[in-house]
This record gives C-alpha cells, structure tokens and sequence, in this order.
C-alpha cells in the first residue's frame, strides 16, 4: 500500500482591486453576466466570463429550470459558447461570480463538480490550462493556474482510449 497526498496551489488577494487590469475586466464582464441570470427559483445568479487567446471575451450565466436537472450553470453555458463560436481558439481564463438578493456573497464562488469537468475537457482539448478567477460579491479573490487545482484526478478522452501493451 502507498499513501498518495494531493495538494492544491491557489493565489489569494484581499480584493478584486489587487488583480491586474485584465483580471479585473473578466470580473467585471463576470458580474455583468451574473447581473442577467435566469434565475427564479434558487435567487442566486451565477456569470462567468472566458478570456479567449484571440483577446474575445464571451459571457455565459446560470439557465434555470422548474426541473432543476435541466438547467445550466455560468460556466459551461460560457466555455460552450466559446467553444461553438470559436472553435480551435483556446479560453485563456474564465472568471466567476455570483450575486443574490436573499443574502451577501463574500468568499469566493467555485464550479460545481460538473463544471469542473466541463472546465478540464477543454484543458485536455487545448493542451493547456485555463486560469481561474474567483470571486463574490465582495472578499477575497482566488486565483488558480488551472481546475487541477479543483480536479486532481481528471477523467479525459485519453481515458477512453483502448491501451496497448
């Protein structure tokens, strides 16, 4: 037996005001999107925004549904958006926040485990890793290089292909 620990890297700043100007523009666009969720049932609207390699920024927010299963959060309405219009350009980075009217939001918003998933695809998809900026709507910001920091064990497409000795 052989014990294996997994440890997580991640920048942390007292505020938004700490980020370069490039960051602190994802964010705004972020908080913009959130700003136009569809969010009726749970009151809490999540944006996030994806910085492309060819300088285009998309948008993308939380799609409700009264059956919940069928909705779609910020993250991956964003990268697929990016993905369907500009396809072979790689997301750079992808900043998330949220917002509600029933309560603060202080500490940072991270993808839910689906969104992590989506997010490693296009790591995978892209050779290369997206930088994750995130935020509330006030507090600490964290940054991190790439979802592994969320997503160590990562199932990809190499996972589906047939192994040879």
């Amino acid at each position: 037996m052989k014990r294996i620990q997994i440890t997580s890297e991640f920048t942390e700043f007292e505020n938004v005001n700490e980020l370069s100007p490039d960051d602190q523009k994802l964010v705004e666009e972020a908080r913009l999107s959130a700003n136009k969720a569809y969010a009726p049932y749970s009151r809490f609207q999540v944006g996030a925004a994806v910085a492309l390699e060819n300088g285009k920024i998309l948008r993308g927010n939380n799609q409700e549904n009264a059956s919940y299963p069928i909705g779609l959060c910020a993250e991956r309405v964003a990268i697929f958006a990016a993905g369907a219009n500009f396809p072979g350009v790689k997301i750079s980075a992808i900043a998330v926040t949220a917002s509600s009217d029933q309560f603060h939001i202080d500490k940072p918003i991270t993808p839910c485990g689906a969104c992590r998933q989506a997010i490693a695809e296009y790591e995978h998809r892209y050779h290369g890793p997206i930088r994750l900026i995130l935020v509330g709507e006030t507090g600490k910001v964290l940054v991190s290089d790439s979802i592994r920091s969320f997503l160590p064990y990562q199932f990809t497409a190499d996972d589906l292909q047939v192994k040879t000795s």
